[in-house]
């Protein structure tokens, strides 16, 4: 691996250990995990690796082969987050501290082995750190604390309004099974592939499109769904406290049909969004149990469609790509991976067309953004263990 070569210029040693997390896709339940919803998701064979060593000094020293410049602080004086793409280890080391005495600092190196930008990198990014911090300060973390303290990192320290959608699936997928989690409790199953189903492989389309989620507008989606639940709680007599606490899955679906024509049209397209994706994902859950593979397609189409009519999202690129993909035979159903604001798009596919789907999908788009030439690609997956299954 590239991680380990480069480890080995800077350091003129090898690494001790290469820490492991893999990206994920949902292909239903996107925009609901942080109001407390049900998602569907896998992991899968691509993800971040970090090629590491101890530093007995308890000084932190990262490099990134996707970014410049080399990122150093100590585990007990952490900084404040600066903006830069070590926010997210700054920030996985501090919800670390906050649990476990940190002595061993780490040096290393890390690789995507996808373009950054729809597969949740940045939780992956965290959770291969975090298996890395802990290996070194010989701390053993649960799957629940694990999910835990990466959210706690990116929503408390960077500052992104995620639910635990992301690392949920990237610590409990299990390999040919759909992770079927209720945000809510946390409550989850993994449900395998019926022996009936039609065989799948994991298509994913690179936009071109870098993309970040605190800089995007994520946050602000979130914010106007949480405005719309709590009008709804208003209209509805209910009580409700602080309104960073209201979500939407403490406010019935018969109360949203009931008061949704009196919201501001951007809370409520957010509403139908949430209440929409929720059936969505029930439904999804139980066309994967029975070996329904075109039905659970379709939902995820239907769920893309609502990305980009109801939670408006999506830049026009990758617009464009989820209307070739509905266009595209051999794709059972796709959509945006990710927040949706740039990034890739997912599909489920027939394997057997895989070479057909990315000449084809290739050729429109880059006919549409012939400018995205080298910068769009296509890129082949499968579902994987999580890195609780790995660890």
């Amino acid at each position: 691996m590239l991680c380990e070569e480069r480890f080995h210029e800077i350091y003129m040693r090898d690494p001790d250990g290469i820490a492991f997390a893999p990206y994920r896709i949902c292909p239903i339940g996107a925009h609901s995990d942080h109001n407390l919803g049900k998602i569907t998701g896998f992991a899968i064979d691509k993800g971040i690796h970090i090629a590491f060593r101890p530093k007995q000094n308890g000084v932190i020293e990262m490099v990134s082969l996707q970014f410049p410049k080399r990122a150093q602080w100590h585990v007990r004086e952490i900084p404040k987050k600066t903006g830069d793409w070590a926010d997210y280890l700054r920030g996985a080391t501090w919800a670390l501290s906050k649990k476990h005495t940190l002595s061993i600092g780490v040096c290393g190196v890390i690789e995507g082995t996808l373009p950054i930008g729809g597969l949740s990198s940045s939780a992956a990014v965290i959770l291969a750190f975090l298996s890395a911090l802990c290996r070194v300060n010989g701390v053993s973390l649960s799957d629940r604390e694990l999910i835990d303290v990466a959210f706690d990192a990116e929503r408390n320290y960077v500052g992104v309004n995620v639910g635990t959608l992301d690392q949920s699936c990237e610590v409990l997928g299990k390999k040919d099974h759909l992770l079927y989690l209720d945000c809510a409790d946390g409550s989850y199953e993994t449900i395998p592939a019926n022996p009936l189903m039609k065989p799948y492989a994991i298509a994913i389309f690179f936009s071109g499109l870098e993309h970040s989620l605190a800089g995007s507008k994520y946050n602000m989606r979130v914010d106007e769904l949480r405005s719309g639940v709590y009008a709804l709680m208003a209209f509805a007599g209910m009580e409700y406290g602080k309104f960073n606490e209201a979500n939407a899955r403490n406010v019935p679906f018969e109360v949203y049909q009931a008061y949704k024509a009196r919201l501001p049209e951007p809370w409520a397209k957010r509403c139908e969004h949430w209440y929409t994706e929720f059936r969505r994902v029930e439904a999804g859950a139980e066309a994967w149990r029975r070996g329904d593979l075109e039905e659970y397609g379709r939902l995820s189409f239907e769920s893309g469609w609502s990305s980009i009519h109801n939670w408006e999202s999506g830049a026009p690129e990758q617009i464009k790509l989820y209307e070739i993909m509905t266009e595209t035979p051999g794709i059972y159903g796709g959509r945006f991976s990710g927040a949706g604001f740039k990034g890739c798009c997912m599909a489920l596919i027939d394997p057997d067309k895989a070479e057909e789907i990315s000449e084809r999908v290739g050729k429109a788009y880059l006919a549409a953004f012939p400018h995205l030439e080298g910068k769009y690609s296509f890129h082949l997956a499968q579902s994987a263990d999580g890195l609780g299954a790995g660890e």
